[in-house]
């Protein structure tokens, strides 16, 4: 039985057990200039700059893509509804779902090295991810995931472009995320949001997410046009998303609402419209009282306003009680550096969780992050420096550049050995 022999071929790096913080709290990063670094890089692409250790959290960008699969529940819901509308209410809600782990998250994620990859088995979500950075400049992060019982496709390729403007960091996701569901000879494709980090230089970080997300349904013509609001003057419409499903003739079949950080509602359009209409009346007649600006939004708890007569398609895992210790990190990303003897032996020698910098700064010790972190990005110019002296390029051993098969979209493509476990050509880049 070949279902069988390959769950036997990777059960070794699933983890029976796991933990539920990390080997040490945070730093303190109150002590750091930001500015000092950050003055000389106005306008200017981050990917270039080396930025000290002291502003990272300890997980490569490869495991922060892969938080992409947090609430894989809502793929396998999808999977369970013969109705193509509720399917793209589960996709809908699972495009938003991947992007919920930013909030509160602002430490940077370890820039990848060229070759480095990351692997992850969660027999109890259903699924196996496995990604590879497949370009240092442009930075380009390839990832393929697909469910264990072989009912989905999870897909894409991220080149993250972060600038700075002087008081915040903006990160814009280019790349296409693609997700198939072969029971229905599915295709979905979408992009993700405009991340920004406020008060870099003075006050407290906050993060927002905005733009436009298209969800498309390439079989049906179905689509959601999802739109993240920008926080606004008052902080009104800060973490708000919504939009709507529409038919291929771009009729509005219903509406979808709530905020990325919290939840997400769905209700008949006209029932949404009605409401937007009688909300935009009512804020008007409060706006003409009020004449203050918040440099930063007020917290609140759950904050949805639910239009009677919605249905809950999607609400965010709380995160655990001692987040805020260990870098606003979810119970799921807690567990995403996790190493474990019996890894070791079947793990590549690429994959991050080898990584010293990122170990290191794990248990707290930052002094000996900050040299590793030094040392094998000297490493990593050297060998490209050796490179362009020879004939030799560069090749990708996961991924190969390719035609995205449903928007046309140049892409990187999976070349399927991973699994296969012969990892012996692999470069030493740690």
């Amino acid at each position: 039985n070949q279902g069988h022999e390959l769950k036997c071929k990777y059960l070794t790096v699933s983890v029976l057990s796991h933990r539920t913080s990390l080997p040490a709290p945070m730093f303190s990063r109150n002590d750091v200039s930001i500015w000092s670094i950050l003055k000389k890089c106005i306008g200017m692409e981050l990917s270039k700059i080396a930025m000290p250790v002291i502003l990272n959290e300890p997980l490569s960008f490869l495991q922060r893509l892969t938080e992409y699969m947090e609430h894989t529940y809502l793929i396998h819901q999808a999977n369970t509804t013969t109705d193509s509308m509720e399917r793209m209410k589960c996709v809908a809600a699972f495009a938003v779902s991947a992007v919920a782990s930013q909030w509160e998250r602002t430490g940077k994620p370890f820039n990848p090295l060229l070759g480095e990859t990351y692997e992850l088995i969660r027999e109890d979500l259903g699924f196996r991810w496995m990604s590879e950075q497949v370009s240092h400049h442009p930075p380009v992060s390839a990832f393929h995931a697909e469910g264990l019982q072989e009912d989905f496709l999870f897909h894409g390729s991220i080149y993250p472009k972060l600038k700075f403007w002087g008081k915040s960091v903006e990160a814009e996701p280019k790349g296409i995320i693609s997700l198939e569901l072969p029971k229905y000879n599915e295709a979905y494709t979408w992009t993700n949001p405009t991340c920004c980090v406020h008060n870099i230089i003075v006050g407290q970080l906050w993060i927002e997410q905005y733009g436009n997300v298209e969800v498309i349904n390439h079989k049906t013509g179905e689509r959601c046009s999802l739109i993240f609001k920008p926080c606004g003057l008052f902080g009104k419409e800060l973490h708000k998303v919504e939009g709507y499903i529409l038919d291929k003739s771009k009729k509005k079949l219903c509406a979808i609402y709530g905020k990325w950080t919290e939840c997400l509602y769905t209700v008949d359009a006209d029932t949404f419209d009605a409401h937007k209409k009688s909300d935009k009346k009512n804020s008007e007649e409060k706006k003409s009282n009020m004449q203050v600006q918040y440099d930063m939004p007020l917290p609140d708890g759950d904050t949805v306003q639910v239009i009677p007569g919605s249905e809950l398609i999607w609400r965010i895992a709380p995160r655990p009680d001692n987040s805020a210790e260990f870098y606003a990190f979810s119970t799921f990303a807690m567990q995403l550096n996790e190493l474990e003897e019996g890894m070791k032996g079947v793990l590549p020698p690429t994959d991050c969780r080898l990584r010293p910098d990122i170990r290191h700064m794990e248990k707290g010790d930052i002094d000996s992050a900050s040299a590793e972190k030094k040392r094998v990005e000297e490493k990593q110019r050297l060998s490209r420096k050796n490179r362009s002296k020879s004939t030799e390029e560069w090749k990708t051993r996961w991924f190969h550049q390719g035609t995205n098969p449903h928007n046309k979209a140049q892409d990187w493509l999976y070349s399927n050995s991973y699994w296969d476990r012969n990892y012996s050509l692999l470069p030493d880049i740690y």
